[in-house]
């Protein structure tokens, strides 16, 4: 019995995006994306596990898993993401362009 091949992630993305709607909300999450890509990647770079970050801002490490994850829309307070920042030796910068 042969298996059916699912598409790669790549080609699925592309042509899900196609339709205007599921575009319409990929482009309304990037902002949120982007943030928590830097999170996770900024906390690497320093060397820390989700639980040593956790213990430096005082909150859980599964609230720190639900703030990184790409998989759910969850977004932090403004305080969480200094406090975050602050605990790597980090500035948080917020912009407009």
């Amino acid at each position: 019995m042969q298996t059916a091949k699912r598409p790669a992630f790549a080609d699925f993305k592309k042509k899900a995006l196609q339709n205007k709607e599921v575009k319409k909300e990929y482009d309304a999450l990037k902002p949120l994306f982007t943030i928590k890509k830097a999170l996770v990647l900024a906390r690497l770079e320093k060397g820390f596990t989700q639980d040593e970050i956790a213990k430096k801002i005082g909150t859980s490490k599964s609230n720190i898993s639900r703030l990184e994850s790409l998989n759910n829309n969850y977004m932090p307070n403004l305080a969480t993401l200094i406090k975050y920042a602050e605990a790597l030796g980090k500035k948080l910068e917020v912009g407009l362009r």
